[in-house]
């Protein structure tokens, strides 16, 4: 055993070991001036999606199910092959709409919606904290086991030291700037280094009990057959092991792309599309890597017949029960950095997406609230430790009972539910925001109807009767057997019920609701986004008259800006977008300027405060002259005649023109209309291209038929002449 002090010390070194990386690599980038990380870097950032439950969880799963433990990781596995069109549409659509976290990527593809953008938030923040209450759990139990202090007598001391390193370094590591869309090679280092650690630890200690325990993998395998101990691997350990299989792959295979951390650090930390083909063979390589032991040290826990109830933790127990010390320190690193890697990164999406698309709006709706606008970085921080603490009492109130063991495929079947909204709304430009919202709905209801109320039932916080007689005493809406599925496992059941729900109302609503043309316009803009490596942010050619003056259009953006951001900041924010314009020498700029100005504008807030409330506070804080509004429907009226090849006479009160769209959406249009005209241009281009192959297979054509016409004529004439000499010869 080790004493309590030393942990604690031990601990604090390792996290400012990792500190130092963090501020080093920072430092070098800065130097270096470059924000482009390396491919191997961010490839091996994406095994975050390992955590304690990986780490200890993996092999209490192979002890009680056998091989099935596998499937979330084939699921995984199966998920990595399409990542070159899902990731890759995920990280161009984030360089042009500057998209700050999940929920802020599918607000954006509904019309920037506020209301499905808290929804989103709302069930991450359902999923993922008492994810976070089961890594806390799993730094305290590995702390006590190794200690000798029972968990259970003293939670309080060790669950709060804890919790509170995990938010100072959350904060340290990932929320000290406002923007959440600027590079955190800091923080990224870190979870390399920790991706590292517990990949060691895990290989170090699996090797060390197979030669150190057995004296190799043939005497392990001798005692496995000896004790007749099958169902280590065994696929089919459980009655419902077919199902279980289907229901784990289909989990993995939807939480590698939409878990929060996951998208953070695939999407938001991505600098270039090309690393995610690194990340498609070296994530295969590492999950590989990390359950090669889980088996061999499955089995040297039940051969050295530890307590079945500590399966999880036979990563530590089985080095402990060798002796070996120094196994049982680096099993307990490991461990510490599979859940702190985990807890930093989903504290921080998640305090950005509540601070965004939960606090902000509240605060906009309430006038005494908006001065707390100024302080969004401050309220990120606040949400940290909120969320932290509240995962950490959660933790203390459920100890080791049925629904802490659960909470990591609960947590799986929550994420699921941004799978139609998210991945469908990718490929299907159908989809809109009233399907996107009763299908989130709908299956975020259903997912907490049939795991999260059985689950409180076991608990006794809940009356059991809902269980057996059902919702209003209609059996056909029991939880656990809703309309009469009763003979599932309650996991399958959940996904089956919510996913079907969540897809059916998402079709349902895209198609019975005809969405408005503002988001029609937004829907082609963000499906095209997709298609381009990288949305240009500079200024294009506009040859229309200056009369517009910069001056007040400045102030305006600095107000705008000073509602979110520090006055440096937005300063400096407003002297780049200038000068990207090349305007600053300036005094008065075009109308298109204008727009690609207010445009700049608005990528810039949305790297704070999100996409979705950045173009609201555009809206309704951004006004127009009556000229400037004139003009820009008259000039949209000529630009969208001209790009559809039908110039028409523009009237002279434009207002008569229903379908242009006023103010700042006209540039949205534009870009609309110039996309479609690029992708008409590309696909006449292709056309033409096979007429022209086609032509000029033609002409090959012709030109043999030509020239086996005229072979065909020359051996006729020679035949002739030999025939008429043949007659001549024989009169």
């Amino acid at each position: 055993m080790f004493s309590p002090l030393s942990i604690v010390l031990i601990v604090v070194l390792y996290m400012g070991l990792l500190f130092g990386l963090a501020q080093w690599v920072e430092k070098r980038a800065q130097a270096r001036g470059t924000h482009k990380g390396s491919s191997w870097v961010y490839a091996l950032s994406m095994a975050v999606f390992f955590t304690s439950w990986t780490f200890y969880g993996s092999i209490g799963f192979a002890v009680h199910s056998g091989m099935l433990f596998l499937a979330i990781y084939i699921g995984a596995l199966i998920s990595v092959i399409f990542w070159w069109s899902t990731l890759k549409r995920m990280v161009a659509v984030k360089e042009g709409f500057r998209i700050t976290s999940i929920a802020d990527f599918i607000s954006t593809r509904y019309r920037r919606s506020q209301r499905i953008a808290a929804l989103v938030t709302l069930i991450a923040l359902s999923g993922i904290a008492p994810y976070i209450a089961l890594q806390l759990t799993a730094v305290i139990k590995s702390y006590s086991l190794i200690t000798g202090v029972s968990h259970t007598l003293s939670p309080g001391f060790t669950g709060f030291l804890v919790t509170l390193m995990m938010i100072a370094f959350t904060i340290i590591f990932g929320i000290r700037r406002l923007d959440p869309t600027e590079r955190h090679q800091g923080m990224v280092a870190v979870l390399v280094a920790e991706c590292l650690v517990k990949l060691a630890a895990f290989l170090i200690v699996g090797l060390s009990v197979v030669y150190i325990g057995f004296g190799g993998f043939d005497h392990l395998v001798y005692l496995l057959d000896d004790m007749q101990v099958t169902q280590l691997t065994s696929f089919t350990a459980n009655q419902h092991s077919g199902v279980l299989w289907l229901t784990l792959i289909v989990l993995g295979f939807a939480a590698i792309q939409l878990l929060p951390r996951q998208f953070h650090v695939a999407v938001v930390e991505n600098s270039d599309q090309n690393h995610i083909k690194t990340a498609m063979w070296m994530f295969p390589l590492y999950l590989i890597l990390i359950n090669l032991f889980v088996i061999p040290i499955a089995a040297a826990g039940l051969i050295y017949e530890l307590p079945l109830g500590s399966a999880d933790y036979f990563m530590i127990l089985v080095p402990q029960y060798l002796g070996q010390k120094g196994l049982t320190l680096l099993a307990f690193i490991g461990g510490f950095a599979a859940a702190t890697g985990m807890i930093i990164v989903s504290t921080m999406t998640l305090s950005t997406m509540a601070a965004n698309h939960l606090v902000l709006p509240f605060c906009e709706r309430f006038s005494r609230l908006e001065p707390l606008r100024a302080f969004m970085l401050q309220i990120r921080w606040i949400m940290a430790a909120l969320i932290l603490l509240a995962s950490y009492l959660l933790a203390m109130r459920l100890g080791d009972t049925y629904l802490l063991a659960s909470m990591g495929l609960i947590s799986f079947a929550a994420v699921l539910q941004f799978a139609p909204a998210l991945l469908l709304g990718m490929f299907w430009r159908h989809g809109n925001s009233i399907g996107a919202m009763t299908g989130l709905l709908s299956g975020y209801l259903i997912w907490g109807y049939t795991l999260i109320i059985p689950a409180m039932i076991r608990e006794g916080w809940l009356p059991g009767y809902l269980l057996e007689e059902g919702l209003l005493g209609f059996h056909w809406l029991r939880p656990e057997a809703l309309f009469g599925l009763d003979y599932l496992p309650a996991i399958t059941h959940s996904v089956i019920w919510s996913l079907l729900f969540n897809t059916l109302f998402y079709l349902l609503g895209s198609w019975f609701y005809h969405p408005q043309k503002a988001e029609r316009s937004l829907t082609r803009e963000f499906l095209s986004a997709m298609l381009s490596k990288q949305m240009s942010a500079k200024a294009r050619p506009t040859g229309l008259d200056a009369y517009i003056a910069l001056e007040s259009k400045m102030v305006e953006a600095h107000s705008l800006l000073a509602r979110y951001l520090n006055h440096e900041k937005a300063e400096t924010a407003i002297e780049r977008i200038t000068e990207d314009l090349q305007v600053h020498n300036k005094d008065y700029i075009t109308i298109i300027e204008l727009m690609e100005f207010h445009r700049m504008l608005e990528q810039v807030l949305a790297g704070s405060i999100g996409a979705a409330s950045a173009h609201s506070a555009m809206e309704e804080r951004i006004s127009y002259t009556e000229r400037e509004a004139s003009d820009l429907k008259a000039l949209y009226s000529h630009i969208v005649g001209e790009l559809q090849g039908q110039i028409r006479v523009v009237t002279q009160n434009p207002d008569q023109d229903e379908h242009a769209p006023s103010g700042y959406l006209l540039l949205d249009e534009l870009q609309h209309q110039v996309d479609d005209l690029k992708n008409t241009i590309e696909k006449q281009q292709s056309a033409l291209n096979k007429m022209e192959e086609k032509l000029e297979q033609q002409y090959q054509d012709i030109f043999d038929y030509r020239l086996e016409a005229q072979k065909l004529r020359h051996e006729n004439e020679v035949l002739r002449q030999q025939l008429i000499k043949e007659d001549s010869g024989s009169s």
